[in-house]
């Protein structure tokens, strides 16, 4: 099966070291993105509301990029990646997240659950 892979890019007003380390560390990622992280053994643990799920760090360049693959899609070409681009002109500064889906009913339900999670990020830096 072929996988859609879709990126979105969100316009985040604020330090590019603030917003990594809200995508990059355990509290970060606590803040806005699951309702716990905890890592061991490089493994990232994320609680959400009776669900558990475990992911790896499969690249990551300070206050550039990271990238995650979770650990029951490791078969897979499927991670997802958050990147930090700052505009030459402006300095203004983006996130785009990539992701993958299996269709497009699940890439879309992708889009809205990315816009609600980025919505939480932005509320726990303040803008």
């Amino acid at each position: 099966m072929s996988l859609i892979k879709y990126s979105l890019e969100f316009p985040i007003k604020t330090s590019i070291s603030v917003l990594f380390k809200r995508l990059s560390t355990p509290s970060g990622l606590s803040e806005w993105f699951a309702d716990n992280v905890n890592i061991k053994n490089n493994i990232l643990t994320f609680f959400w509301e009776g669900s558990v799920e475990e992911a790896i760090v499969l690249k990551k360049k300070k206050n550039k990029f990271i990238q995650y693959q979770w650990l029951d899609h490791k078969s897979e070409e499927r991670y997802f990646e958050f990147v930090i681009q700052i505009d030459d002109m402006t300095e203004d500064i983006s996130l785009i997240v990539t992701d993958f889906a299996e269709d497009e009913d699940e890439k879309e339900e992708g889009i809205l659950l990315w816009s609600k999670q980025i919505e939480n990020l932005k509320n726990a830096i303040g803008i």
